[in-house]
């Protein structure tokens, strides 16, 4: 059996798959935060309470803000403060005393998805999470690709393609140390930014939505620039991996309007003027990236038998 959990800042989901990607038992629980010992032991017992509900053996595999840096083993670049430079995976299998598989939380969406969502049936799918940030992930004939610096995917901290303080408003200073990040503009919080900095009330992104479709001309003037953005974001994907799909995850991929006209905006940016890339909403939502876990978690025991046989 296959089990994955998705981490994040408030809550680890726990989730049992069986071969044919059913799920078969899924829990929630708070993210400790306060020390890494009480995140490592909460861990540890959300895995043995979910071993206890299986019928076999299990396989793990975790997503995680942030990822395990290549030369060191260490967490880096987690909003989980706690858990940075932290030998998370060595820990859990030491606790655990099986193998575990860990990797940045948008490439488990990703891989969710290549499995048997919105990207099953093609090779290289591009996954995207519009959320509170703007995660990215890549997987070939359903691998995630990591790269020798774990930032394959990592396509929110580029600098916004062809920015205009004009249009796209004063230059903005991302937690990351550099300025006009893609994930300012295009995350379901730089939305929110964006129409707060029009001199209006802080207003999370359905309320936004609502009023675009109440036709306020400020919601519609701040969602057509933001629909430019992300034009303009993906068609820099395109240009570089032209992948065979693109899966939108998040909140903001919740929009019903953020499709209409999105390729043709895309295709205005891209180099020769066309995109045949279909840009599509995730099949399995929210769950997708405890699902991608658990997939993971089955793909490293599966090359690691390959590998010792």
């Amino acid at each position: 059996m296959r089990l994955g959990l998705d981490i994040g800042g408030t809550k680890i989901e726990a989730a049992l798959l069986s071969a044919q990607g059913e799920i078969l038992y899924c829990q929630r629980y708070p993210t400790p935060k306060q020390s890494y010992s009480l995140f490592l032991a909460e861990v540890i017992r959300v895995i043995q309470l979910a071993q206890q509900q299986a019928s076999a053996p299990v396989t793990v595999g975790i997503g995680v803000p942030g990822t395990p840096d290549p030369s060191t083993g260490l967490i880096k670049n987690s909003n989980i403060l706690v858990l940075n430079q932290q030998a998370f995976v060595r820990d859990l299998e030491q606790g655990l005393g099986i193998p575990v598989a860990v990797t940045n939380d948008a490439n488990c969406f990703t891989l969710s998805e290549a499995m048997d969502g919105g990207g099953r049936g093609h090779s290289v799918v591009f996954g995207v999470i519009l959320g509170t940030g703007c995660g990215g992930g890549l997987c070939i004939d359903q691998r995630p690709i990591v790269g020798p610096n774990a930032c394959a995917g990592e396509w929110g901290h580029n600098s916004l393609p062809r920015y205009r303080n004009d249009r796209d408003g004063e230059a903005v200073v991302c937690y990351c140390g550099q300025t006009n990040c893609i994930e300012s503009f295009i995350s379901g919080s730089g939305l929110e930014r964006q129409y707060a900095a029009r001199g209006m009330n802080q207003l999370i992104v359905p309320e936004i939505v609502g009023r675009v479709a109440a036709g306020e001309r400020l919601a519609t003037d701040v969602w057509e620039q933001y629909c430019d953005q992300l034009a303009r974001s993906l068609a820099g994907i395109v240009n570089i991996l032209d992948p065979d799909i693109i899966v939108l995850g998040g909140g903001v991929s919740n929009v019903e309007q953020l499709y209409s006209g999105l390729q043709q905006r895309v295709a205005s940016y891209v180099f020769g003027g066309h995109c045949h890339t279909p840009i599509v909403r995730a099949r399995h939502g929210d769950s997708s990236g405890v699902r991608g876990a658990a997939w993971l978690g089955a793909q490293q025991m599966k090359t690691s038998q390959t590998s010792n046989a």
